[in-house]
């Protein structure tokens, strides 16, 4: 029993990747149709983890489940990037100016460590990784913020949006510019400095927003 349920989860998550890959790198276009029973024929599954992965996959913004119809890849409009970027820079920045007060010199070195490790992921061009690892790098001011509704709030926002992110990270140079961004935003909390900490988040996630505009209209 414990087998097939590790099977079960095991094979819901290389559909998860699968899906999310071909719509990044744009096999999978906007509109397109993914087809559960395709999929059930190629992985030899039934449909059971096929629609969790689907369910997933909707709660991250890459697909739109139909009712009858099945599940078809989520169109971003320029208006999507916009309004998300938007609320995540003022949650996060907000986050940002209480963090300043709270971090600890010990946070303050976690995030050095995280933004090493950052800046070896961009050299190497490790998109996927790097974004897990700049989530812990966000994720940790953000909780130092000490206000757990925000923290909530903001997680479920990124949640929905992460498409975009990874999207947006994906860019020639973005990574790089992330790191050194990053940078910044520590100086920031080593001085205590909330206002100039909170310009910088709500900076950085600006320019997250406007190059991934800029990639879509090209």
């Amino acid at each position: 029993m414990k087998k097939t349920i590790e099977r079960h989860q095991t094979l819901r998550e290389k559909i998860l990747e699968n899906i999310r890959d071909s719509i990044l790198n744009g096999t999978l276009k906007a509109g397109e149709r993914v087809s559960e029973p395709e999929l059930a024929e190629r992985y030899g599954i039934s449909r059971t983890p096929i629609r969790e992965a689907f369910r997933q996959l909707e709660s991250e913004g890459y697909l739109t489940v139909v009712p009858r119809k099945g599940a078809v890849v989520t169109a971003l409009t320029e208006r999507d990037v916009e309004e998300f970027y938007s609320i995540k820079s003022i949650l996060e920045g907000y986050a940002a100016r209480l963090a300043s007060q709270a971090l600890s010199e010990k946070d303050i070195e976690r995030l050095k460590t995280i933004n090493n490790r950052l800046a070896k992921l961009a050299a190497s061009g490790d998109v996927k990784t790097f974004f897990r690892v700049h989530n812990e790098f966000h994720e940790l001011f953000i909780r130092a913020s000490g206000n757990q509704k925000l923290l909530e709030l903001i997680q479920q926002l990124l949640q929905k949006f992460d498409r975009l992110r990874i999207a947006s990270l994906s860019l020639p140079g973005r990574m790089e510019i992330s790191v050194q961004e990053h940078k910044k935003i520590i100086e920031a909390f080593e001085q205590r400095d909330g206002d100039r900490a909170d310009k910088l988040v709500r900076k950085n996630a600006a320019y997250g927003g406007q190059v991934l505009i800029q990639s879509m209209l090209e």
